[in-house]
């Protein structure tokens, strides 16, 4: 009897000093949802909305399509697929074609130092699937192909996306929010030879468990606010 004792008694201890269970770290996808059939909602304040919404097409796989609601589906649709812990941008769909985006050079940048990224099959790496605690600078370079017709352009997409914090707004309250500041800059349309020109420069707030364009905040080309005005599931 004595020993049994002695083992249940070591068993206690281990219960009792054993250290609590670490919480999950949030991803991506609690976020934009993209592995849902999600949709939503987003307008100036009193003007008309603008609708996207997430169409998985695999389990690593989802595209979003954004447009007007009124003539619902859009032509565009971006491509995304999760590999490890990335999401990665493949291209887009748009004008009964598809744009395929390949990179020669990203950077991961934290801080005032910046690492390359090893190549995914050329495709941009646009988001870490783990959310970090610290905010972090993604600089993708590369070129874009129109398929149908082989014409192509170069591009510069500069990134910052920032840890979960506090977002809020009148209709859906407190919630919390991973905050995107992306720069878009290409040659496209532009003689050969030209400087890139930056044509989309904006803030973008995405809200867990609700989804994209909590808040869009854009300064190029044209200021522009929009804040989320429904969501749902199709």
């Amino acid at each position: 009897m004595r020993r049994w004792k002695a083992v249940f008694a070591a068993a206690l201890l281990v219960v009792v000093f054993a250290p609590p269970a670490q919480a999950a770290s949030p991803v991506y996808g609690d976020f934009s949802l993209m592995f849902r059939r999600s949709a939503g909602q987003y307008a100036p304040p009193g003007e008309k909305a603008y609708q996207w919404a997430w169409s998985p097409q695999s389990a690593t796989e989802s595209q979003i399509s954004w447009g007007d609601p009124v003539s619902w589906p859009p032509s565009f649709a971006e491509h995304f697929l999760r590999s490890g812990d990335w999401v990665l941008i493949d291209g887009w769909g748009d004008n009964g074609t598809y744009y395929t985006e390949r990179v020669t050079s990203e950077s991961l940048c934290r801080g005032g130092a910046c690492t390359a990224i090893p190549s995914d099959g050329g495709r941009q790496h646009y988001v870490r699937w783990t959310v970090p605690s610290s905010d972090y600078r993604l600089v993708a370079e590369g070129t874009v192909t129109e398929q149908s017709s082989g014409r192509s352009f170069r591009f510069r997409h500069e990134q910052t996306w920032g840890a979960p914090a506090p977002c809020s707004s009148a209709k859906f309250g407190a919630r919390t929010c991973v905050k995107q500041s992306e720069s878009w800059s290409s040659d496209q349309d532009l003689p050969v030879g030209s400087p890139l020109r930056e044509t989309v420069r904006r803030d973008i707030r995405i809200a867990k468990g609700l989804g994209m364009a909590f808040t869009i905040d854009q300064q190029v080309d044209v200021p522009w606010h929009a804040v989320a005005t429904e969501y749902w599931n199709w």
